[in-house]
């Protein structure tokens, strides 16, 4: 494991999806709950700036909604409220009687995917369950293309896995990976993956955690790199296939994919999810999470931090491609056969 694949890993052991970080204080009023956890907010969130939120002027609008005699239910749904002004997927509210989750709303056909139709006409039925990793090779073409769908970054990738299906399209013209609904999970399989495609040690993104209560306060960036390794790989033509219901580990996947000329990306943008979550307790024992980390590609400027490198609200595909209502009923996958047509 290399020293930068060690450093990020640890990143996200500190900031993990999962991990909940436990603060306490001795009050649980309505009130108190409130301001502790907009005050945690407006120390430690890390897209304030970027999303052009006042926070100021939320605390306003929702401490008026506020008072000691709220009931539970209430007072969980004013916090859920307000959070969800961040427009951020990696916000969560955690009670004993609910999770808030924040999702934004798609149109149909829902995220441009369906493995139904990729099965009936693409792959056959016939297709292999290599650990998550469903495989096999796209059917009818005047190409050896082969395709890969790996459908959630929580499902672990071990190296038989790996070397079984890069063994397996050795003599392929190009490759698929399709990542469309994969709502993320662990970054080392992020690594995993693109050990098997990048040529040379490759800086794939760079990262920055809030480090301070002010709003503009991050630490220095951290430079991520990726590095070959394993004993059978892919380095010819490969697309990658998201949609906007890839979130998290499968946005920081998508920003790599930027820096490595070998690998075009084709669909939908994702669904963001780019600041590592921090979380922790509240007075009365409910626990939250927030991003508090940014992360940008290295595609663009190493010296700055704006709008132009930062994909929290979706990592851009380099061709657009959605599925129409009309091409879904006549059960054909736009976005693959641009895919294939690419290769």
């Amino acid at each position: 494991m290399s020293k930068y694949f060690a450093i990020i890993i640890v990143l996200f052991s500190f900031l993990s999806c999962e991990k909940i970080l436990m603060e306490k204080d001795p009050s649980n009023k309505p009130t108190e709950v409130f301001n502790y956890l907009w005050k945690q907010m407006d120390e430690k969130y890390s897209y304030f700036k970027y999303k052009n939120v006042n926070w100021d002027s939320i605390k306003v609008v929702y401490s008026a909604r506020i008072n000691d005699d709220l009931t539970e239910e209430q007072l969980f749904n004013v916090l859920f409220e307000m959070m969800c002004e961040v427009r951020d997927n990696h916000t969560n509210l955690i009670s004993p009687f609910n999770v808030s989750r924040y999702t934004d709303q798609f149109p149909l056909p829902i995220y441009n995917f369906d493995w139904r139709i990729i099965k009936n006409k693409y792959i056959g039925n016939n297709y292999l369950i290599t650990g998550p990793l469903y495989n096999n090779w796209v059917k009818n073409t005047s190409k050896k293309i082969g395709y890969i769908y790996y459908s959630s970054f929580s499902d672990m990738i071990d190296d038989y896995s790996l070397d079984f299906v890069f063994k397996r399209y050795a003599d392929a013209d190009g490759l698929i990976i399709d990542v469309r609904n994969n709502g993320g999970g662990s970054p080392i399989n992020i690594f995993k993956i693109l050990s098997r495609i990048v040529t040379q040690k490759q800086l794939v993104y760079k990262s920055r955690m809030k480090n301070g209560p002010k709003h503009g306060e991050f630490t220095e960036s951290l430079f991520v790199y990726a590095e070959p390794e394993g004993n059978y790989r892919f380095t010819k033509k490969i697309i990658v296939l998201t949609n906007k219901n890839s979130y998290s580990a499968t946005s920081f996947f998508a920003t790599a994919t930027k820096a490595c000329d070998n690998i075009t990306l084709i669909g939908d943008s994702t669904g963001g999810g780019l600041g590592a979550p921090t979380g922790g307790e509240l007075p009365n024992g409910w626990t939250y999470r927030f991003s508090a980390s940014q992360t940008s590609s290295s595609f663009y400027s190493n010296s700055t931090w704006d709008h132009t490198d930062i994909f929290e609200d979706g990592v851009p595909p380099d061709i657009y491609v959605t599925i129409s209502n009309f091409d879904h009923d006549q059960e054909i996958d736009t976005i693959l056969e641009r895919a294939i047509s690419e290769i």
